[in-house]
């Protein structure tokens, strides 16, 4: 007969996840929490590769002209969904110069269609201007700017509701990791989003280490895998299997024309959120990873 160490040996052999093999320098620091969590073996995925460009404040028209003609000249992966994040004043310049099939995103929106809110703009607007998809909870808005879980659980229903797709970011902060409590965090972040989601055809999520966000540091690509695949067996389990499926969820921070191939190969990774590469003429080779 088996001895109780054995048996216990054998089924950590059974979950390899529910323990990191490097937790020292793992992404996420202690993995504590996702013991309870049961991991399926690895398909290849059917869920069409996204890439998007968040510009940022940055640019004018001359040089996001450059930009735009750079992009509408190349050659573009067919199979691969791409959107640039302009500036709320370029949104309509960047849609009325851009192929039509490169997507545009506003980079901000408010949770209601008008109103006495000096400096927003609404779901509305953004759509008046021709523009399809916005991206909400950056993590420039949360901590730059102070918008709660709470704030942006609401952009996000209403944004939908008003039928435009949502880029929605979720990540942590340098302390957080090292706290050992990443997915805490990432999973009330992701909570606050859920809860205001009907459609999640019209949501892509997009995780976004705040300590690699325009720093020059980078996950392997195999911890941005295992981030990402804990967080399709979050949604696997908190909303359901179909949604797990089809979800796309994104990879952001520090994606460079040489780094995306690798972390695009990964499963669970479905594309990128680039930001200052996403102004550079290699943001091309970074659409073209799947290619």
């Amino acid at each position: 007969m088996r001895s109780a160490n054995q048996s216990q040996r054998r089924r950590k052999r059974q979950l390899p996840f529910a323990r990191c093999s490097y937790q020292k320098h793992h992404l996420l620091g202690p993995c504590r929490r996702f013991s309870s969590i049961i991991y399926r073996p690895a398909i290849m995925s059917s869920r069409t590769f996204f890439v998007g460009g968040n510009w940022k404040m940055n640019g004018d028209k001359k040089s996001l002209g450059d930009l735009i003609t750079t992009l509408n000249t190349a050659s573009l992966h067919d199979e691969t969904e791409v959107v640039c994040g302009a500036p709320t004043v370029y949104l309509d310049f960047a849609r009325s110069n851009l192929d039509a099939r490169i997507g545009v995103a506003a980079q901000n929106c408010y949770k209601v269609a008008k109103g006495a809110f000096t400096g927003e703009i609404s779901p509305a607007m953004i759509k008046d201007c021709g523009v399809e998809w916005v991206i909400l909870g950056h993590s420039e808005r949360r901590h730059v700017f102070g918008e709660s879980d709470e704030l942006i659980g609401q952009k996000v229903a209403h944004a939908l509701e008003s039928d435009l797709g949502v880029i929605a970011c979720i990540g942590e902060k340098l302390e957080e990791r090292e706290a050992g409590t990443t997915e805490d965090v990432v999973y009330a972040q992701t909570q606050a989003i859920a809860d205001n989601v009907k459609d999640w055809s019209k949501v892509v999520l997009a995780y976004e280490p705040v300590w690699a966000i325009g720093t020059g540091k980078t996950a392997s690509p195999e911890q941005a895998q295992e981030v990402h695949e804990k967080l399709r067996e979050w949604i696997r389990a908190n909303v359901s299997e179909a949604v797990a499926d089809s979800v796309r969820i994104i990879y952001g921070g520090s994606v460079t024309g040489a780094n995306c191939k690798e972390l695009g190969s990964q499963n669970d990774v479905d594309g990128f959120l680039v930001g200052g590469a996403s102004l550079k003429p290699e943001f091309v080779d970074i659409i073209n990873a799947r290619a």
